[in-house]
């Protein structure tokens, strides 16, 4: 062979070690943790809707592409939806059993928003480094006006039982030990103000316009269970949002309203529309769920509610009550969690289908709520009555939340969307087959069709099933935190 030619095959050898050496060094750098391959992606805020590869690095969204990505971990998408993982402002059970509910359910973040936490630090601390998915509290109202008036926390009660601390008023000089006290929740970490009004009826006009300017003090929303007059007790709030310049959440309307629940979603669009920062939620259930010593159940709750004792269900037993068992444990100190069927369907549909309402469970343990709420939306509203589409569906559950959270902390503004540089908090599921399976006689039964959910860059729920021995949620602590 010609020298020349040795000579020449030897540089094309070089080169072409070179290039490998360099092709090695770019695959490296565009190697992403966890690739989500071919699945259908859903941006609520940008309206995305196409088949995309995800690229994760660490517990952020790092990449989105039409062409494959490469990643340690290939996670198969194809037929499946990728979207923000759900956020839900107002779960109540708030223990690792309920957690792994919210996951299976497509649930990443898990708030407790409508009454808030007696103790906001204890709280957070003792989830930290040992939560499924992510959490955080209100600052509470009820639990302050509890500690300020003299009521005890009770373990197990979600708010405090009917009593001085909930039916009397409070003097002037209680109502500021009370704005003291929230003020310090906030600066715990709070999210917001938690007021769970009705339960507290002894809380006068002008004492919940003072804890709606300690709000407006550190620009954080109110988080409200309104009184029992329904069109009236929206007035109540949406007025003391006027004056005193405090954004507002109204929870549950589905069940605060009843059947007036169009007219007060009227209210709140007409409050919107004249710059009001109002929003709302529901859920999509015909029967709510509270404890049955609380201060709901003060007399005149029947004519207040339209129902009767027979309305009322103890969870798990199917008990339905009569008047001389419902005084029987309305009269106890220990806390009865207690469903009540006091809706109808065609109301509930029309609620969930409104632009305005975001959806929330008010998850406790006993009613399928708990388990089953976003599943139920898609199985109920995106395929059987097709009130919503399927991005509209994901919008409520996640971005819409993550926009009513960005007054209470700015982290919320990389959550409830799929985008780079967003939070890798995703849910990957199967369109078709996603739906509840809780029932009033099973409620604790898990929803189905989520195969891969993602909680700050780790996969929590593997191929449907939830991944053992990890804990990557993260607390999410109001902005003002000292």
């Amino acid at each position: 062979m010609p020298r020349h030619r040795c000579s020449s095959l030897g540089v094309l050898r070089s080169i072409a070690v070179l290039a490998i050496a360099v092709c090695g060094l770019a695959s490296a750098e565009d190697r992403f943790d966890v690739v989500i391959h071919g699945g259908r992606v859903l941006d609520p805020e940008t309206s995305l809707d196409a088949v995309r590869d995800v690229g994760i690095r660490g517990n952020q969204i790092g990449a989105i592409s039409e062409r494959p990505l490469v990643g340690a971990r290939v996670l198969d998408a194809s037929g499946l939806v990728v979207a923000p993982g759900f956020i839900d402002l107002h779960q109540h059970d708030q223990t690792a059993a309920g957690y792994r509910l919210k996951a299976m359910d497509g649930v990443t973040t898990a708030l407790e928003l409508e009454i808030g936490s007696p103790d906001v630090r204890k709280f957070l601390d003792q989830r930290r480094n040992a939560a499924l998915i992510n959490y955080g509290t209100s600052a509470s109202h009820p639990w302050a006006r509890a500690a300020v008036l003299g009521q005890p926390v009770l373990e197990g009660a979600i708010v405090p039982p009917t009593g001085a601390a909930t039916n009397d008023p409070a003097t002037p000089e209680q109502v500021e030990r009370i704005e003291q006290r929230l003020r310090d929740e906030l600066n715990a970490g709070g999210l917001g103000i938690g007021m769970g009004i009705q339960y507290t009826p002894g809380a006068s006009r002008q004492e919940i316009i003072a804890m709606f300017r300690v709000a407006a003090e550190r620009n954080v929303p109110v988080f409200v269970h309104i009184r029992g007059d329904r069109i009236e007790s929206v007035g109540e709030v949406i007025a003391a949002a006027a004056v005193s310049g405090a954004p507002l959440h109204i929870v549950h309307i589905n069940s605060s309203c009843l059947r007036d629940a169009p007219e007060c979603l009227r209210m709140i669009a007409g409050a919107r529309g004249r710059g009001l920062d109002v929003t709302t939620e529901a859920y999509p259930y015909i029967a709510g769920m509270t404890q049955i010593n609380s201060a709901l159940f003060n007399p005149g709750w029947r004519e207040k509610q339209d129902i009767d004792y027979s309305d009322l269900m103890i969870p798990d037993t199917g008990e339905r009550l009569t008047k001389e068992r419902f005084e029987q444990l309305h009269a106890s100190s220990q806390p009865q969690a207690i469903i009540i069927f006091n809706n109808t369907q065609a109301v509930v549909d029309e609620v969930i289908a409104n632009p305005l309402t975001m959806i929330a469970s008010d998850g406790l343990t006993g009613h399928p709520r708990n388990a089953g709420t976003f599943g139920r939306v898609f199985a109920r509203y995106v395929r059987e009555r097709r009130t919503l589409s399927l991005i509209e569906a994901v919008r409520k559950m996640s971005y819409m939340p993550a926009l009513r959270l960005e007054q209470s902390t700015p982290e919320a503004r990389k959550m409830g969307r799929l985008q780079v540089g967003a939070d890798a908090d995703l849910v990957i599921l199967d369109p078709e087959t996603f739906r509840d399976q809780s029932s009033f006689e099973k409620p604790s039964l898990p929803s189905i069709g989520v195969r891969f959910l993602l909680v700050n860059g780790t996969v929590v729920i593997d191929g449907g099933a939830i991944v053992p021995g990890i804990a990557p949620g993260r607390a999410l602590v109001g902005s003002r935190a000292q």
